[in-house]
């Protein structure tokens, strides 16, 4: 069974399309009546798991520089944004859906980039990061650099997201030198942040290494 073509029908109301609006069609015809009863009672809550799982295998597919698996991982990744914008669009109160989306994030590409679509002036990639911190602290008035660092990232992604957030401060507080074990894993994050290295995917390619040559050692055994 071979793909269709963009600008094909797929039999969803038999209008000619393209492939983004092609998956909106058929998402809206397995969450409708007569569609697929699993994805009829999924909610933004029973689909957290997956957006999770689902971003966890594209970091794989990158790290492993496998691209073909890459493709078909960001394709589950979309499926995610466009189960949940579907799912939203039934809201009684305050319904959206993937146009709305889209639509937001055009307006905040625009609204962050000013160096490029308007006449703001930055020298380099460390610029347009401070510019991009300081135009989203204004658009949600957060009161702290420090605000939106969600708390459900794990221990190291969250040290690393607040110790790069505190390179772009003027602030001079030390981290802790208590010798604790927190503040030697602190410091290796912290030694991470000054050599450009992401800390959680170091740590991460190395366990890998490590599980690799476990297995070796295993199947000889």
């Amino acid at each position: 069974m071979t793909e269709p073509e963009a600008g094909t029908t797929t039999g969803v109301d038999s209008v000619p399309t393209d492939p983004l609006r092609e998956l909106v069609a058929v998402m809206d015809r397995l969450r409708s009546p007569g569609g697929c009863p699993w994805d009829a009672q999924q909610t933004h809550e029973s689909l957290v798991p997956y957006a999770v799982e689902e971003a966890f295998e594209v970091v794989e597919a990158v790290e492993n520089g496998d691209r073909e698996n890459l493709r078909e991982e960001l394709g589950d990744l979309l499926l995610q944004v466009v189960f949940h914008a579907r799912i939203a669009q039934e809201d009684p109160r305050h319904p959206w859906g993937i146009d709305e989306v889209a639509a937001d994030l055009v307006a905040k590409l625009i609204r962050r980039h000013p160096h490029v679509f308007a006449d703001a002036q930055t020298e380099d990639a460390e610029g347009v990061y401070r510019q991009w911190e300081q135009i989203k602290k204004a658009e949600k008035a957060r009161a702290s650099v420090f605000d939106g660092i969600p708390l459900g990232l794990g221990a190291l992604a969250r040290a690393q997201k607040v110790a790069s957030r505190a390179h772009r401060t003027d602030l001079t507080v030390p981290p802790p030198a208590d010798g604790s074990l927190g503040a030697r894993l602190l410091a290796l994050v912290m030694e991470a942040q000054a050599q450009g290295l992401d800390a959680e995917g170091e740590l991460r390619r190395s366990a890998r290494d490590w599980e690799h040559a476990l297995r070796a050692a295993e199947s000889t055994d």
